[in-house]
């Protein structure tokens, strides 16, 4: 499990966590200021310095990977600002403010109504 930081670069946070996902075959879990990364299968492994490199990797696709360091420690990875200030982007075109992100398995979804159906599948 690799737990990534992302308090200097919330207002992207919601776009980095599906692009590192989908780049490392990992299921995402959100939290306040991070995401949390966990193995798709129990034996699995997520390297960090994959995650390092998807995430560099999007830094440099929105033209921002040389104002932002990434940087690891164990298995924690946090993204920090070079100037000292945070990243601050408009929300893109039909992106909703709230994510619903399950417990049990990372699914991650814009909809309360469709997180709630993912939910009761767990308890069949």
């Amino acid at each position: 499990m690799i737990t990534v930081d992302c308090r200097d670069i919330e207002s992207i946070r919601d776009e980095l966590v599906v692009y590192v996902a989908d780049n490392v075959g990992a299921l995402p879990a959100l939290k306040l200021h991070e995401f949390v990364l966990t193995p798709v299968e129990d034996s699995g492994v997520i390297k960090a310095s994959e995650v390092v490199d998807a995430i560099r990797e999007y830094l440099d696709s929105i033209g921002e990977g040389r104002r932002f360091a990434v940087e690891t420690k164990g298995d924690v990875v946090a993204v920090r600002s070079a100037d000292g200030r945070p990243l601050e982007r408009e929300p893109s075109a039909g992106r909703m403010e709230g994510m619903f992100s399950c417990a049990h398995c990372g699914f991650v979804t814009r909809y309360e109504a469709e997180y709630h159906g993912h939910v009761r599948i767990h308890y069949l």
